[in-house]
């Protein structure tokens, strides 16, 4: 008998993952985390029904979901994230089981009710690179999409992903919605982005500098993405260091941070005493100072990176 098989171009592929579930395992046993984690993948499969996709197979941990629109799958990743602490239980909230997602756009071939193609295997490879309560999606998902109300889709610019021979432009998802998309920027810094004015147009840089090594980079050589992903521009093995942590950027005539991280990033000014905390915000780099990543600087073993900029003078109106 002949294999059923269906070639669909444009799906939209969600691919949703539990992270915590090993030590949910350990912790309660197979049977114990196994009534733990069916009830949780059964709620995850609902709420991509309810928003229009359609279920092709629970993964153990996980759910892997076909939409015919990007819009909708965007949805459904973001209620999936909003939702889920209302699905697990005590035992699972102690053990911090979270939901990770990746989506991608493209042909996917349906074959005897599972399904293959290069979409399915982007999902699943952004899946993995996502953190805990991350949505990662390709260009492919986002181009031509508005952001939903109360979201918005960060840039994390050009990465390396398992299997691709090219590196494939990433959007973070950004689901809460008491993070605004345009990012506030401190008010304790000297000057503000709505303060700002057009710089002139003499190159800038910045100097980063961690234990044992330094890198310069020009205005024109940002964005940077600062993490524990070995493709980032500047890596940091520390395990409280997201994959994704921060991205630099050239703003309006300035050096930008934001904070990217599931746990914060905080940068300290030598010519300020108090520390300017980020989650999920952004704030203008001037001078020189010093970026903590995961944890505050009063933790002493605090990952932190220096900069120094030079070539650049924020002027006021």
């Amino acid at each position: 008998m002949g294999s059923n098989t269906d070639v669909n171009a444009g799906a939209t592929v969600v691919f949703a993952d539990m992270t915590g579930s090993t030590a949910l395992y350990e912790a309660l046993g197979n049977e114990g985390a196994a009534a733990v984690v069916a009830p949780l993948t059964q709620a995850m499969g609902a709420c991509m029904q309810r928003h229009g996709g359609r279920v092709v197979k629970n993964l153990g941990d996980g759910v892997l979901g076909l939409f015919t629109e990007p819009g909708p799958a965007v949805l459904a990743a973001a209620a999936m994230m909003r939702e889920y602490r209302q699905w697990i239980s005590p035992q699972a909230q102690l053990s911090q089981v979270a939901i990770h997602i990746g989506l991608a756009s493209g042909e996917v071939v349906e074959v005897d009710g599972d399904c293959y193609g290069d979409a399915v295997n982007v999902a699943a490879r952004l899946c993995e690179r996502a953190d805990a309560a991350e949505i990662w999606a390709s260009e492919s998902v986002v181009a031509g999409l508005r952001a939903p109300q109360g979201m918005s889709f960060v840039r994390l610019g050009h990465l390396d992903i398992r299997g691709k021979a090219e590196r494939l432009v990433t959007y973070q998802v950004e689901w809460r919605t008491e993070d605004r998309s345009d990012r506030t920027v401190h008010a304790e810094l000297r000057s503000d982005m709505a303060a700002l004015v057009e710089m002139e147009t003499c190159p800038a840089q910045i100097q980063l500098s961690w234990p044992g090594a330094h890198r310069l980079f020009s205005s024109a050589e940002v964005p940077v993405n600062v993490g524990r992903a070995p493709d980032s521009h500047l890596c940091i093995a520390d395990p409280r260091v997201s994959r994704v942590h921060a991205r630099l950027e050239w703003q309006r005539g300035a050096f930008v941070l934001t904070d990217l991280s599931s746990f914060g990033t905080w940068v300290r000014f030598d010519d300020s005493e108090a520390p300017v905390p980020l989650r999920r915000d952004s704030c203008l780099l001037h001078g020189t100072g010093e970026i903590a990543l995961g944890v505050p600087f009063v933790d002493g073993s605090a990952s932190t990176i220096g900069f120094r900029i030079t070539g650049s003078s924020l002027r006021q109106r």
